[in-house]
């Protein structure tokens, strides 16, 4: 008897511990500059979660005039292992969020050394590194994912982000 009882513990453990769980709504994914795979090149590495239109609009979802985490759950975060000087300011090698805060005609950029932080609810402008304000710009093809990605045009290297019809681009050099 005692057998029986610890052989239907052991099968409804294992069976128990073969289910996983659905897939997130806004899965996490990763922007690398440069797009290389030596580990010698790596300048930038932002990890962040992507977010779905999924029906809605930009604008329905991400807050007007208001710090915004740029994506979704955790604060997406950007290590860099090379110094970075944006719009002057030099950045340095580290671990960093990005928050941003989107208007109708610009976006304020922001790096921010708290980490490992969800969402935007604990941001702190106190503990900003980098604040910068770009032009948002449309697109005529809309994106149904929340999406970083990184481009090098003639040495010129640009952090790209969109979703929706919405547009903005931080450019950067390395040091």
């Amino acid at each position: 008897m005692k057998k029986l009882v610890l052989f239907f513990l052991v099968v409804g453990a294992f069976g128990y511990a073969q289910k996983f769980s659905g897939l997130d709504k806004s899965p996490m994914d990763q922007a690398k500059y440069p797009v290389s795979n030596r580990i010698t090149d790596k300048v930038a590495v932002i990890t962040y979660s992507r977010p779905q239109l999924k029906g809605r609009s930009f604008e329905d979802i991400v807050p007007q005039d208001k710090v915004w985490r740029t994506g979704a759950n955790e604060a997406t975060e950007i290590r860099l292992f090379s110094a970075i000087q944006i719009d002057g300011k030099t950045v340095p090698a580290g671990t960093y969020s990005i928050f941003t805060i989107v208007g109708e005609k610009s976006v304020t950029f922001i790096l921010n050394s708290d980490t490992n932080v969800w969402g935007a609810y604990a941001y702190n402008s106190k503990n900003d590194v980098l604040r910068v304000n770009v032009p948002r710009a449309h697109d005529e093809e809309s994106l149904e994912a929340f999406s970083f990605a990184f481009s090098d045009q003639g040495g010129r290297p640009k952090i790209h982000m969109g979703w929706g019809n919405v547009r903005f681009d931080i450019p950067f050099t390395v040091q």
